[in-house]
């Protein structure tokens, strides 16, 4: 026997033992799982320690399940140490429950190697003793959430919606049984998505975006509950309710994200150690409260109008706010989720570039244990009427009267992006690649007849690839070898073998995006124009591997003229038209790459691609959409487009990919505003439903989304002043107003623009029909 596995498995189980799990600032949740992993542990132990006084003879598969139950011991020991009570309940369930099985499956295949064992087994550890330990280990059972949950998930993830009784068994569970538990363990699932981006966990990444969805739609659902039980005879505007809440607010205050709660309750929030906003999941820069008098005087007059009596604040603070953990901001273990805006507003210099489609997820089954998920949930897009539009003409003028003495100290966090590779990287490069990653806001309640999107949530996706150029300082390798190589791999492109053409461009693909030395050899061994030649390839892996390559050699400035030059446009939009999915996402992105150049706007805008492009915006996959919005945009900045765009019917989904489930607003507002520029663009917005989700995104938009969707408006309301009106009515003032004062220098000059205009309506200065 190996004495020293033996070992480190009961050192393991002692460490696990010695846990301070019971104390009181531990939930309830751990301690379930810790006295379950003990019971078993306290089976397992004795029988150790009596095999590690016995010659047992050593075997080969016994220590594979000692040093696999090790392993696993201590997997849940730190597990169960680095609990606290803002940590992710769901994701922590699953964890705990996977290492939990892996224990006892151990456990048993190792009492039934000690059974088989021929001698050398004290005569406590008889096979009728052993037989005994198995079969209370077999029946050691307690109430698993994981085949629920995963249940749940998954058929969220495939368009099911869970049963009222499946989410009543979830929140009873893990007790998310309020507005404020859901919206923590939101939080904390931001977190855990953000470090798997930076980690580039994609397998986890995609798990755990399914975790947050199914989160978000049980808290939708507990809103809608709380808002059929809504006591007063008038609906409640919805600005006048606390996110958190869900109730009047008595108190109003405004945190640095400019969004409004009620002081007690945005107080605990804020004592518990979290530093987001709520509604929007901002990082909030600083915790001062401002006192929103306007909202309160707002409150105040409704009231009085539909004889509604405030709430008490301290009772219903008592009553609606659930158990607070024993925690404070200092020892809070939870960080802060950075929210991240992508810049849509994308620089002419190409230095940004959308995904590469040269990528590998894992699926979720393969690289995590928790969950076994790989579809996307979608979520349907709801709307509602914002709070000025319940406002009588004197509360709006009220409203504008009193923007700047009471927003004056609202700031917004600015984000941050947090950069993520997607392509492949094994040692420093000189072409590094990186992408923002948006975090993902949550939507306060609203209680109207129309509920607000619920799910204003930015893109797990990236946005855009970023070069960063070589230093000059660096050590050039010697490529001789490398030349050599490729153009061996160049000769063979045009072999009359479609295996080894499709051998050749599948490592040409895979020396591309590797590094910038490699795109500039391969580029100077002619493969370019070859390459060209094949996207028009039959067959579909020759075709996928010529496009992504062309994509990868295109990050180097030089090779996009090149490649534009040997004639690539017509043969891309040929794959648009009839390659395989991720042709199509690659042929888009390339296209981008080339249109950051301004004569290859032209060209590509002349060659009839924006059809094409539409086409995979309305119909392509995820990705796809996302790489078509990214090419759309750049296109869009030649005058001469817009008009190409609107009438190839861009307009309509890119309002259906303002619902944030499907991760593109920022990319869909950021075409928009271009479009908007123009009067056909504008008639198309309007036509299809935009001016209220443009409104929507003003108010919980991410920074740079604001600052687009407020140009948009800007430009509908002082074209037409049908627009003008049916944005009033959306309720765009109290946004827009916050946004003056909080937003980004564009964004503040947009809202203030918009704002004075509205004023000057009222005065009698009538906009054009």
């Amino acid at each position: 026997m190996e004495i020293s596995l033996l070992k480190a498995l009961l050192k393991n189980i002692s460490s696990f033992f010695n846990l301070q799990c019971h104390e009181n600032k531990t939930s309830e949740l751990v301690q379930k799982y810790y006295q379950k992993i003990e019971e078993i542990l306290k089976l397992i132990k004795p029988v150790l320690e009596s095999v590690i006084l016995a010659e047992v003879a050593s075997d080969e598969s016994l220590q594979k399940e000692l040093a696999g139950l090790s392993q696993s011991v201590d997997e849940l020991r730190e597990l169960l140490e680095d609990s606290h009570p803002l940590m992710s309940k769901v994701y922590f369930v699953m964890q705990v429950e996977s290492l939990f099985a892996k224990v006892q499956a151990r456990s048993l295949e190792l009492f039934e190697l000690l059974k088989s064992s021929p001698e050398g087994l004290p005569d406590e550890l008889s096979s009728s003793s052993l037989e005994r330990y198995v079969q209370k280990i077999k029946h050691m059972g307690y109430e698993r959430a994981t085949a629920i949950l995963s249940k749940v998930i998954r058929d969220y993830a495939e368009g099911s919606e869970p049963s009222a009784d499946d989410r009543s068994k979830i929140a009873d569970f893990l007790n998310l049984k309020s507005n404020q538990e859901l919206l923590i363990e939101a939080v904390a699932l931001e977190k855990l998505k953000e470090n798997a981006e930076q980690a580039e966990k994609m397998g986890d990444l995609e798990c755990i975006e399914e975790m947050i969805a199914l989160v978000t739609h049980m808290n939708d659902k507990f809103i809608e509950a709380k808002q059929s039980q809504n006591p007063h005879p008038v609906p409640i505007p919805p600005d006048f309710c606390c996110p958190l809440s869900l109730e009047l607010m008595t108190d109003p205050v405004i945190v640095a994200s400019g969004q409004t709660y009620e002081r007690g309750y945005i107080r605990k929030w804020l004592d518990l150690g979290l530093t987001v906003c709520p509604k929007t999941m901002q990082t909030l820069v600083h915790t001062n409260l401002i006192p929103n008098y306007t909202v309160k005087a707002l409150i105040a007059s409704w009231c009085e109008s539909n004889n509604v009596k405030l709430p008490d604040p301290v009772k219903t603070l008592t009553l609606t706010q659930p158990r607070s953990p024993d925690l404070t901001p200092e020892t809070s273990p939870v960080h802060h989720v950075q929210s991240s805006s992508e810049d849509s507003r994308l620089p002419e210099n190409g230095n940004t570039l959308p995904e590469s489609g040269d990528h590998s997820l894992e699926s979720c089954g393969q690289s995590s244990d928790v969950c076994g998920i790989n579809e996307k949930s979608t979520v349907g897009h709801q709307r509602t009427v914002s709070t000025s539009s319940t406002h009588s003409d004197t509360s709006l003028s009220q409203e504008l009267s009193h923007e700047a003495n009471n927003l004056s100290a609202t700031h917004v966090a600015t984000p941050s992006s947090s950069d993520v590779s997607r392509e492949a990287a094994s040692d420093p490069q000189p072409a590094s690649i990186s992408a923002t990653t948006p975090a993902t806001p949550l939507i306060s309640p609203r209680f109207e007849t129309r509920p607000r999107n619920p799910l204003w949530r930015r893109p797990s996706e990236r946005y855009g690839l970023k070069i960063v150029s070589s230093p000059t300082t660096e050590t050039r390798p010697d490529l001789t070898g490398l030349e050599t190589k490729v153009k061996k791999l160049v000769e063979d492109l045009s072999s009359s073998s479609i295996d080894v053409v499709r051998n050749s461009t599948g490592e040409l693909r895979l020396l591309a995006k590797h590094n910038m030395d490699n795109r500039i050899v391969i580029a100077n061994c002619g493969a370019i124009s070859l390459l060209t030649g094949l996207l028009r390839s039959t067959d579909e892996k020759v075709q996928e591997n010529a496009v992504t390559t062309l994509l990868n050699l295109s990050i180097n400035d030089n090779n996009k003229l090149t490649i534009a030059n040997a004639g690539a446009i017509e043969p891309l939009i040929h794959v648009l038209e009839t390659g395989s999915s991720e042709a199509k996402e690659n042929s888009a992105a390339t296209l981008f790459s080339l249109s950051v150049i301004q004569d290859n706007k032209i060209r590509i805008g002349n060659s009839g691609a924006i059809k094409p492009l539409v086409d995979l915006l309305g119909n392509g996959s995820p990705r796809g959409k996302k790489d078509a919005a990214t090419a759309l945009f750049n296109l869009s900045i030649y005058h001469e487009n817009k008009a190409r765009i609107v009438q190839a019917g861009a307009v309509k989904y890119l309002v259906e990919l303002m619902d944030p489930a499907a991760g593109m607003v920022d990319k869909a507002v950021a075409v928009l505003s271009n479009l908007a520029t123009i009067p056909d663009g504008r008639a198309a917005i309007g036509q299809e439903g935009g001016i209220p989700v443009l409104v929507e995104v003003v108010e919980l938009g991410s920074a740079r989304g604001k600052e687009n969707a407020a140009a948009a408006l800007l430009q509908l309301c002082t074209d037409s002043s049908r627009f003008c009106k049916q944005v009033l009515q959306e309720g765009a003032v109290p946004p827009l107003v916050a946004l003056a004062q909080s937003g980004t220098p564009r964004a503040k000059e947009k809202a203030q623009s918009l704002l004075n205009y509205f004023r000057s309506q009222r005065h009698g200065n009538n906009g054009r029909g």
